[in-house]
C-alpha cells in the first residue's frame, strides 16, 4: 500500500456506516448518464485518505463520500463547463470542488448547535455516528480539498477571467453569500420578518450554491455579459423554487419519504416558506417562479444551443414538484 489511499480503498478497510452492509451496497445507485458515473467515481476518490488517518476522521469522510446524494451539482457544474468549451478534467475538478464545498456544508448544518439533525441521505448524521469533532474536523478536510481542486481547476485561466472567478467563490462562499444565509437561518427568530422573509434568507443560503453550478463555470469558460446576467437570474429563481420545495417537505412529509430529518423548522423556528404561506401558496409560488425561470432558459438557449441539456435539468425538477403530495397537516397550520 502507498502513502495515500482513497475512500474507494478505505471501505474495505473501515466501513462508513456502521448500520449494516446493506446501505453500502445502496448507496451509490448506478447511473445511464457516463458523466454521472464519472463524477460518482470522482467524488468518491478525489480526496485521497492518508495511511495513518485517525480513525474516526477517516470514518466520517468514508461515509461523506460513500453517499453523495443526487450530485445535482456536480452534473450542473460539469455540463456548464463543457458548455463553455472548458477542458474535461478541469470541468471535473470544479464540478467535485463545488459538490465537496456543499457536502461540506451539510455536515455544518446538522450539527446539533445548528439544526441538530439526525438523518441525512438516508443514513444517520456523521456526527451522530461519529462524534462533532469527527464532522467539523471532515467539512473542514472537505473545503481544504475543494479549493485545492478549484485553484487546479482555473489555474490555467486568463488572468481576468481567473481572478474574476475566485473573487465569484469568495463572494458566494464567504460573509455575503452562504455563511450570512446561514447564521440569518440559526438567528431568524430573532430578525425582522415579513412574508418574504424566509425567501430573502435562502437568497443567502441556498441560492449561493446554485449561483456557484450555473454562473462559476460560464464565468470560468468566458461567457458573455448578457448570459452572465442571464444566468444569475436562473440561479434566483430555481434556487428558490427548489428551496420552497424542500421547505415544503420538511413540513409535511416524513424522513422516510425525504432521506433526512423532517419539521425542524417548525421545532427550531427557522425560516420556511411553507409554514409562512401553507401548501397550496407555497406550490403556487413555485410555480410562477419556474415559469420565470422557463422565460429566462428559453433566452439562454437562444443565445447558446449547447446550454439546451438544462431543459432536461428543468423536467426533472418539474417532475419532482409534480409528485410532491401533502402526506399530514403542517404544524400550526
Amino acid at each position: 500500500m502507498g502513502l495515500h489511499f482513497s475512500v474507494l480503498d478505505a471501505f474495505a478497510l473501515h466501513p462508513a456506516d456502521r448500520r449494516g452492509p446493506e446501505h453500502v451496497a445502496t448507496a451509490v445507485k448506478p447511473s445511464n448518464s457516463l458523466a454521472k458515473d464519472q463524477l460518482l467515481q470522482a467524488f468518491a476518490s478525489s480526496l485521497t485518505l492518508p495511511v495513518g488517518t485517525e480513525p474516526q476522521l477517516l470514518g466520517a469522510l468514508c461515509q461523506v463520500l460513500q453517499l453523495p446524494g443526487s450530485l445535482v451539482r456536480a452534473q450542473l457544474v460539469y455540463q456548464m463547463a463543457a458548455a463553455y468549451k472548458m477542458e474535461d478534467k478541469h470541468a471535473q475538478e470544479l464540478a467535485i470542488a463545488i459538490e465537496y464545498f456543499h457536502s461540506a456544508s451539510l455536515l455544518f448544518d446538522d450539527l446539533p448547535c445548528m439544526d441538530n439533525a439526525d438523518e441525512r441521505r438516508g443514513a444517520l448524521c456523521v456526527h451522530q455516528v461519529y462524534g462533532e469533532a469527527a464532522a467539523i474536523l471532515a467539512a473542514l478536510a472537505l473545503i481544504n480539498r475543494a479549493y485545492a481542486l478549484l485553484w487546479h481547476a482555473l489555474a490555467g485561466l486568463p488572468p481576468g477571467r481567473q481572478s474574476a472567478s475566485l473573487a465569484y467563490v469568495e463572494k458566494w462562499l464567504g460573509v455575503e453569500g452562504l455563511l450570512n444565509g446561514q447564521s440569518q437561518d440559526l438567528h431568524y427568530a430573532g430578525l425582522a420578518q415579513d412574508s418574504f422573509s424566509s425567501e430573502k434568507v435562502a437568497l443567502s443560503k441556498t441560492v449561493s450554491l446554485i449561483r456557484l453550478s450555473l454562473v462559476l463555470p460560464a464565468l470560468a469558460g468566458g461567457a458573455h455579459a448578457a448570459e452572465l446576467r442571464l444566468l444569475e437570474r436562473l440561479a434566483v429563481f430555481w434556487g428558490l423554487s427548489y428551496q420552497i420545495l424542500d421547505d415544503l417537505k420538511d413540513v409535511y412529509q416524513k424522513a422516510d419519504q425525504t432521506g433526512k430529518t423532517a419539521d425542524r423548522d417548525a421545532r427550531l423556528n427557522r425560516p420556511n416558506v411553507a409554514l409562512d404561506l401553507g401548501a397550496k401558496n407555497s406550490l403556487l409560488r413555485i410555480e410562477r417562479l419556474m415559469r420565470l425561470g422557463d422565460r429566462v432558459l428559453t433566452r439562454l438557449k437562444r443565445r447558446l444551443p449547447s446550454l439546451s441539456f438544462m431543459e432536461e435539468l428543468r423536467l426533472r425538477f418539474r417532475e419532482e414538484i409534480a409528485a410532491f403530495e401533502v402526506t399530514g397537516p403542517a404544524p400550526g397550520l
